[in-house]
């Protein structure tokens, strides 16, 4: 399972995010999008991110799905899509 291909725009997005984020969920998830777009498997992330197979595919379904609203600490993951 990986991220939607990324637009060049995406991607330097991600990168900022990544740079400036000062919530740490959503640093963490655009990490993990990012990881993904660059190929990296989701075993792999996991590994090196230290977080569970089942957040990384919430966190890749929820951005292909949402885009970077899916970024955002409010987004709990689960059925509803919604806090938890």
């Amino acid at each position: 399972m990986f991220v939607r291909p990324l637009s060049m725009e995406e991607g330097r997005k991600l990168q900022r995010i990544t740079r400036t984020a000062k919530d740490p969920v959503r640093l963490r998830r655009a990490i993990v999008v990012m990881m993904s777009g660059q190929g990296q498997s989701v075993p792999d992330i996991t590994s090196l991110m230290r977080v569970g197979e089942d957040y990384v595919r919430d966190v890749i379904h929820a951005f292909n799905e949402r885009g970077f609203d899916a970024l955002d600490p409010k987004w709990g993951g689960g059925p509803s899509g919604g806090d938890q």
